[in-house]
């Protein structure tokens, strides 16, 4: 375990790294168990405020993402500095990613169905840093040879190839695998090669004239979403609480 830990972990200098998933994972489960508290009126906690203004969390997120990030640039990879800044860093982005649909909206949306942009933000970004922590590299450089890494053209047209790939995945409305496939070649292929969902640009662009491929499209994008929907909010449910009821007055 420690011949692993160092020839992994140390030797990269990925040990900032390591510390800043886990402090980024454990701020988010924390801070949701006090809003949770909070919302359900248990505990000492409460809301901080500044005479009617309420502090949301993000406020502290930006300031310590801001300090941990330019203590990371500035402390380099390896020694206590770089790992207290990882710390920082990883405590100000959960704090931060915890409130992104607040950003997203410009409006208090955290328990609403909304909020749940925030889980889904918090885990692409811990499973994007995990796969990093893991090895991967993005667009699969790190899959080249050694003689391929002295073809600095190879390794470009490579790295060309599979961002388009992401961006074709990403036109074709798969925002996970356009993300995931970024670090994963191979991710980025399947979510290109995969029929559009309707809707996006890919599909009013080509399937406009192509009332076959349209329908297909819609019936397939039924089928995920009816198939995989149900698993993910309770996932999300589980993870962040459950969203508030939409009022009957905002209701489609």
């Amino acid at each position: 375990m420690g011949q692993w830990w160092e020839r992994n972990i140390i030797e990269p200098g990925k040990l900032p790294l390591l510390l800043a998933l886990t402090a980024f994972v454990l701020t988010f489960v924390i801070t949701r168990i006090i809003t949770r508290m909070i919302r359900a009126g248990k505990g000492p906690f409460g809301n901080v405020k500044a005479g009617e203004l309420h502090i949301h969390h993000v406020v502290p997120g930006v300031i310590l993402t801001v300090v941990g990030g330019f203590g990371a640039v500035a402390g380099g990879q390896h020694g206590f500095g770089s790992a207290l800044a990882a710390l920082v860093f990883g405590i100000g982005a959960g704090l931060v990613l915890d409130e992104f649909a607040l950003i997203l909206h410009l409006d208090d949306v955290y328990w609403s169905e909304a909020g749940r942009k925030s889980v889904e933000a918090v885990v692409l970004t811990a499973a994007l840093v995990g796969l990093l922590l893991l090895g991967f590299l993005p667009f699969g450089v790190d899959d080249l040879n050694d003689d391929e890494l002295q073809n600095r053209a190879g390794v470009a047209l490579n790295v060309v190839v599979n961002f388009l790939f992401s961006l074709i995945a990403l036109s074709k409305g798969k925002l996970r695998l356009a993300i995931f496939g970024v670090i994963v070649p191979v991710v980025a292929l399947i979510g290109a090669l995969r029929l559009a969902r309707p809707g996006s640009p890919w599909a009013r662009r080509f399937y406009r004239r192509r009332p076959r491929a349209r329908a297909k499209s819609i019936l397939r994008a039924y089928h995920h979403d009816r198939r995989w929907l149900g698993p993910r909010r309770v996932l999300q449910d589980w993870i962040g609480g459950k969203p508030d009821p939409t009022p009957p007055s905002l209701l489609p």
